[in-house]
């Protein structure tokens, strides 16, 4: 399993981006949800799902969040 907050590289695709989301399926197709930078103009880019085999670990720091104060159960989801 890929660790949460590392950067990986899809192998076919060559999308690129930190892990912000994994997910177990019963049948072992595990995916990882892949999230990147923003656009050269700051807009948002969509985060994609890829099977974790397709996946490449990149040698950059890994993203860790400190949640101990919020863990953010008592906000409620952003609204699209």
């Amino acid at each position: 399993m890929i660790a949460l907050g590392t950067t990986v590289k899809d192998k076919i695709t060559g999308f690129t981006g930190v892990v912000t989301g994994f997910v177990t399926y019963i049948s072992g197709c595990n995916q990882a949800l892949v999230t990147p930078k923003t656009g050269k103009d700051g807009s948002m880019r969509d985060a994609h799902w890829f099977d974790e085999q397709r996946l490449v670990v990149l040698k950059a720091a890994r993203v860790v969040l400190d949640n101990g104060n919020t863990p953010g159960a008592d906000i409620p989801a952003p609204v699209r």
